[in-house]
């Protein structure tokens, strides 16, 4: 009788608190897991480059900043970045970035330093490549 009247006997507060809490932390994670998969991107990397701000110009040399976002879902490495001043239809300099890591949906600033006015010419500022990690 002793063993049946165990089978029948009630939770005390303190199971049905740890009961409670564990069962809370178990569907909170699941929920994350759940959201995470849903909103997975599941893109290739998306990376685009525009000009910042103004160019500034300090000693004879003219600073052209610029911001690389990654808006596609997966990871770019060695994200390269090309830069070319043409003045009178002739390329006059131009310039390379490398950035080693872009995550998806993360920004990454620089700048380009010419000796030229860029404002007297055509400036273009690409990516040029990457490669998945």
């Amino acid at each position: 009788m002793n063993n049946t009247e165990n089978q029948h006997q009630e939770r005390s507060l303190a199971e049905w608190v740890t009961f409670s809490a564990a069962s809370f932390i178990l569907v909170v994670i699941v929920g994350l897991v759940g959201y995470t998969w849903l909103n997975d991107k599941n893109q290739p990397p998306i990376v685009s480059v525009t000009k910042k701000q103004t160019i500034r110009e300090i000693d004879g040399q003219f600073y052209v900043p610029f911001e690389v976002v990654n808006t596609g879902g997966d990871t770019a490495e060695s994200v390269q970045i090309m830069a070319e001043l043409q003045i009178d239809d002739n390329v006059t300099e131009t310039g390379e970035q490398q950035i080693d890591f872009l995550s998806g949906g993360e920004k990454e600033e620089g700048a380009f330093v010419f000796s030229h006015n860029p404002n007297q010419g055509q400036l273009t500022i690409r990516v040029a490549s990457y490669k998945l990690p």
